[in-house]
């Protein structure tokens, strides 16, 4: 669901604050750790683990912060703290439907605060599937558009690369879509072509956007920074884009 996703996060700069700083760096690390954990220490072999890394070093995360993550995840010096990720499903303000991914070290906590958030903003969780249908599963990459380009020059070397599809986030960022299993493949094309990579990973999107009225926008952005600002969530996706 490319609705909404941390890429518009981040382009309205919610981690200014020394508070959003801390709680970035636990949602980076606990990805890190969850990467390792399902295939391996070494970011070479592991893609999702080297995009992990990446996005970490790239937001200024302590390397001995990254390289704890990694060990725990592998099981080397495990502090004992299990971590679990957790996919839940649900109706945020004027219906829009919402896909959140959870990383918690306790779960019930997790579903309980996850929970509050969707209720005090007059939404409600859904049961499994209940959103997952109205979306696909994909990859998502982020390719900032060189000052030397084209928007067509970057749109044709994407394709080339494989690109599914394509949507420019702003003037200066389009953000690829690709088939789930083509995710490395084709970021590793597109940087071969020349161009950066800001973002890569596993996603989702919806098989119909909607566009909110300006009625129903500030509700939404207050739910998103709710979202945004819950521990447990390490991102979530939306069928309405604000």
């Amino acid at each position: 669901m490319s609705g909404h996703s941390k890429w518009a996060t981040t382009k309205r700069a919610k981690f200014a604050t020394d508070a959003k700083r801390a709680n970035l760096f636990t949602k980076m690390t606990r990805a890190i750790t969850i990467a390792a954990r399902e295939g391996g220490g070494d970011p070479v072999h592991n893609f999702k683990l080297r995009i992990a890394v990446d996005k970490a070093r790239a937001a200024s995360v302590p390397k001995d912060n990254i390289d704890r993550a990694i060990k725990h995840g592998s099981g080397v010096g495990d502090d004992g703290v299990a971590l679990e990720e957790i996919t839940y499903e649900g109706f945020g303000p004027h219906g829009a439907a919402f896909i959140i991914q959870a990383v918690t070290d306790n779960k019930n906590r997790a579903s309980s605060e996850i929970r509050h958030v969707f209720s005090t903003h007059g939404g409600a969780l859904g049961a499994s599937n209940s959103v997952a249908w109205m979306s696909d599963r994909v990859g998502h990459i982020i390719v900032p558009k060189p000052e030397n380009k084209t928007r067509d020059e970057v749109e044709l070397a994407v394709i080339d690369a494989g690109a599914q599809n394509l949507n420019w986030l702003d003037d200066s960022n389009v953000v690829v879509i690709t088939a789930p299993t083509e995710l490395q493949n084709v970021k590793e094309k597109i940087e071969a072509a020349g161009l950066a990579v800001s973002d890569a990973e596993l996603g989702f999107e919806a098989k119909e956007t909607l566009t909110p009225t300006a009625e129903q926008r500030p509700a939404l952005e207050a739910f998103y920074e709710a979202l945004e600002d819950t521990e447990d969530i390490q991102n979530f996706w939306s069928n309405m884009a604000v």
